[in-house]
C-alpha cells in the first residue's frame, strides 16, 4: 500500500525507527518493534544505515520485515547526496524486491570531508530520478521553521514547492517544538500551491542529550514554556522524561484539534515513551 492513500479516510499516525548502530545488537530493533506494533501504527520508518553512503542493508531489512513480518506498511529511507546513479538504481532495486512501496527520498547530510558522489545534491533531484523510473510512493521532508541552509523563508517554500513538482506525493516535517510554527507553516505551503498530505513530526524530549543535539543539528526554537520545563527538570531524568512526554501529548493535542493531517512520531526506538503518548492520544484521531 502507498502511505498517501492513508489521507483519504483519517488522520494519519506513523513512527519513526532507526538501525542499530554496527557494534550494537541487531535483535534489539526487534525488541523495539514488538512494542510498537501493538500500537497499530499506519506505517513505520526507517532511517538509513549509520554512517550513510551505500550502508542501506540494515534499512531495507527492517523496513521490509516491518511490512512483510509485521504486516505494516513500511517507508525506507534514502539520502541522496553519497550515491551516484547507478547506486541508487542498485538500491532502489532491492528496495522493490522486498516488497516495499514507499521511500522517503533526502539529500542527506552534508560532510565537508566527503564530497558529494552524483547529482544527487538536492532532494528534488533524487525524487525526481525516482519518479522517471519507479512507481514507489515518494515522500520528502519539509521544515516549518525553515531549511536551517535556507537564505530565507521564501527560498525554502520554493525548494519545496520543487519536491512537489518533481513528483512527491506526502510530507513529513522536521521536529518542531512551537506549533505556531507548524501552522504558519502549513499556511504558506497553500499559498504556494503545494496540496500535499503534511505530517507534523513530534519529537519527545526526554533527555537532555537530545536537547543539546536539537540545538546544534536542527537549529529548533526552543519556547519559553518548554526551556521552564527544562529548568525545572534538568537533574530530575525521571522528571524530565515525563515531562518531555506530556509536553509532547500537549502538542499533538493541540494539532489534532487543529485539522493536522498526521503526527509523525520520532520515537527514538522506545516503545514506552511511543506507548504513553498513544495511549493519551488515540481517542482523539478523528477516524
Amino acid at each position: 500500500m502507498k502511505t498517501s492513500e492513508i489521507f483519504r479516510n483519517r488522520t494519519a499516525l506513523s513512527f519513526e525507527i532507526f538501525p542499530p548502530k554496527p557494534t550494537s545488537d541487531e535483535k534489539v530493533i526487534y525488541k523495539t518493534l514488538d512494542g510498537l506494533t501493538g500500537l497499530k501504527p499506519d506505517f513505520i520508518s526507517v532511517t538509513y544505515g549509520a554512517g550513510g553512503g551505500k550502508n542501506c542493508e540494515k534499512t531495507i531489512q527492517i523496513a521490509a520485515d516491518v511490512k512483510n513480518i509485521y504486516g505494516i506498511e513500511s517507508v525506507a529511507h534514502l539520502p541522496g547526496i553519497n550515491i551516484t546513479e547507478e547506486e541508487a538504481v542498485d538500491i532502489l532495486e532491492k528496495i522493490k524486491a522486498s516488497g516495499i512501496k514507499n521511500i522517503l527520498a533526502l539529500r542527506g547530510d552534508i560532510s565537508p570531508d566527503i564530497p558529494p558522489a552524483g547529482r544527487f545534491t538536492h532532494a528534488d533531484q533524487l525524487i525526481s530520478f525516482i519518479r522517471e523510473r519507479y512507481d514507489f510512493n515518494i515522500l520528502a521532508a519539509c521544515y516549518p521553521e525553515g531549511h536551517p541552509e535556507s537564505r530565507n523563508i521564501i527560498d525554502d517554500i520554493n525548494n519545496l514547492k520543487r519536491k512537489a513538482e518533481s513528483g512527491a506525493s506526502q510530507l513529513i516535517t522536521q521536529l518542531f517544538l512551537d506549533n505556531d510554527y507548524f501552522y504558519t507553516f502549513r499556511e504558506r505551503t497553500a499559498l504556494a500551491g503545494i496540496n500535499l498530505p503534511i505530517e507534523a513530526g513530534i519529537m519527545p524530549v526526554t533527555n537532555k542529550a537530545q536537547i543539546e543535539r536539537m540545538v546544534r543539528l536542527c537549529g529548533v526554537n526552543m519556547p519559553k514554556k518548554f526551556m521552564k520545563m527544562i529548568d525545572r527538570y534538568e537533574n530530575n531524568p525521571l522528571a524530565l522524561r515525563d515531562a518531555g512526554i506530556a509536553y509532547a501529548i500537549d502538542q499533538i493535542v493541540d494539532l489534532i484539534s487543529q485539522g493536522v493531517d498526521g503526527i509523525h512520531l520520532y520515537t527514538m526506538n522506545n516503545p514506552y515513551v511511543a506507548r504513553r503518548i498513544y495511549e493519551a492520544v488515540y481517542n482523539l484521531l478523528p477516524a
